[in-house]
């Protein structure tokens, strides 16, 4: 069973907490965490782009010279896909990019990043973390404590205080332990979880 210190706010160890090995004590498994990454990455995706069909370009209506005795190539219509001006063959319509991956996949995936977290020394626990209003530079002085950069910050609950407080800081973001997903640990150097958080991914994950 891995075991990780505890700390305080202050970035000073107050014991030390054992994690479920289910979760935190696996073999990453790197096939499927890039399956998670790139499904979560392809949802993100607008899917806005659109080009214009032959049906959709304004003008054209008119044959733009006879069929015979100029000389020319037959055309039918300056609107075409060969045209300046004209419309585009097969191009980008809006589509939703979005798809999924099996339940057990996904968790899998996550299991495998936090545990390499673990592994890699990159998560910190913390007893608690509490604000009593949004001051960035109270959690900025929080961060310093653990010599933390690009740090994903998770919390038992939804915390306002947290958020606000995190928001305007390059590079850290917080969420709620029901929100934490592959994407972000991946993407952050740190993780930061509290205690209570820790025991709530563990009893979605376990």
């Amino acid at each position: 069973m891995p075991k990780v210190a505890l700390y305080n706010t202050q970035g000073s160890q107050v014991g030390d907490i054992d994690l479920n090995e289910n979760v935190f004590g696996i073999e990453p498994n790197e096939g499927v965490v890039h399956e998670a990454v790139v499904m979560q990455l392809a949802s993100m995706r607008r899917g806005t782009s659109s080009t214009k069909s032959r049906g959709e370009v304004r003008g054209g209506g008119r044959k733009p010279w006879r069929q015979k005795g100029t000389g020319r190539a037959r055309a039918g219509t300056i609107r075409s896909p060969l045209w300046r001006g004209g419309a585009i063959t097969f191009g980008p319509k809006p589509r939703d990019y979005k798809y999924s991956i099996p339940k057990k996949k996904r968790r899998l995936a996550l299991r495998s990043v936090l545990s390499a977290k673990v592994i890699d020394g990159e998560m910190v626990v913390l007893d608690q973390l509490a604000m009593a209003e949004p001051k960035t530079k109270e959690m900025i002085s929080i961060l310093s404590n653990f010599e933390a950069r690009k740090t994903l910050v998770v919390t038992a609950d939804s915390d306002e205080v947290i958020f606000k407080s995190a928001r305007n800081i390059p590079g850290v973001t917080s969420l709620a332990a029901s929100s934490l997903n592959v994407y972000d640990v991946i993407n952050h150097d740190k993780l930061i979880i509290t205690k209570d958080a820790v025991s709530k991914v563990e009893e979605v994950l376990a």
